[in-house]
């Protein structure tokens, strides 16, 4: 599998982007990942699940046998694919559209997870957005709301929802980023967003501890997701991912085990409140 991929630099997308529209199109599925049960019968809702790092999430739980339910905003053929994927490894998926920065939305996503299965054991808080700054005087009030509301309080009104049906076992699961340990001068409203959601999985997994409900982290580098020609300007695209050791940009598939393992109970029972960093080799204070 080649991985040293070509990025075109000129495929600018609106927000939050269209992996059909990509070139290359991101890689979700390892062939050589196979599942052992690790989640079987476990029920997983995942944030942001059509398309990039949790679509490949997504895969690589049906694959352990879990039950999907995948939010998104309005990526109607992405997500299609995204379940087409997920029953091809013979595993149930439930759909779920809508905006999750208003809060009556993670009640009916919640609503709806009980109503299918009739229970919730994993919650992978994944979906954000986040636009190229150029410096500070690009932060504007709406986009400075508007990516908070997205990329934090999201989190909050969805776990609240999740909280009221998870029992002790329960693993949450938060996509923070890179960014929140080495902030990144052309992101910097989406940097601060990071660093929140880092500090909410510290906080809330001492919290939760005595319930017995784990909360980790996973922090991405540079990886090749729908975001990224959403985001970013065609000189920083052709850069995408260089800068890191290993010189390239990572592939969704490469995160996904991660994923696994903090939802699993026969993996990381003994571990909370910590940060699994997928980032190509670039260091970083935990």
């Amino acid at each position: 599998m080649n991985l040293n991929i070509k990025i075109n630099p000129n495929q600018q997308q609106n927000l939050p982007g269209e992996e059909q529209k990509m070139d290359p199109i991101p890689i979700h599925d390892n062939p050589d990942y196979i599942g052992s049960g690790k989640l079987k019968n476990k029920v997983a809702i995942i944030t942001g699940g059509d398309s990039g790092i949790g679509k490949a999430v997504a895969i690589a739980f049906a694959k352990e046998g879990a039950k999907l339910v995948i939010s998104y905003l309005n990526e109607d053929e992405d997500a299609l694919d995204t379940k087409a994927q997920i029953e091809k490894y013979n595993g149930q998926c439930l759909l779920v559209k809508g905006d999750l920065s208003v809060s009556k939305m993670s009640a009916y996503l919640v609503g709806q997870t009980i109503e299918k299965y009739g229970k919730l054991d994993i919650l992978v808080n994944h979906a954000g957005e986040q636009y190229q700054t150029d410096d500070l005087s690009d932060v504007n009030d709406k986009n400075l709301e508007d990516i908070f509301q997205v990329n934090v309080f999201s989190m909050f009104y969805l776990t609240k929802e999740a909280l009221k049906h998870m029992q002790s076992g329960g693993a949450i699961i938060n996509t923070v980023s890179v960014v929140a340990y080495k902030g990144n001068p052309k992101l910097l409203d989406y940097s601060a967003t990071k660093g929140a959601n880092l500090a909410f999985t510290r906080a809330l997994a001492a919290s939760l501890a005595s319930k017995g409900i784990r909360v980790n982290a996973v922090a991405p580098g540079p990886i090749w997701t729908p975001l990224i020609p959403a985001s970013f300007s065609p000189d920083k695209l052709e850069e995408f991912g260089k800068d890191t050791p290993l010189k390239r940009p990572g592939q969704p598939f490469e995160l996904a085990p991660a994923y696994v393992y903090l939802a699993s109970e026969i993996d990381s029972s003994y571990v909370t409140g910590q940060v699994i960093h997928v980032n190509g080799g670039i260091p970083v204070n935990s």
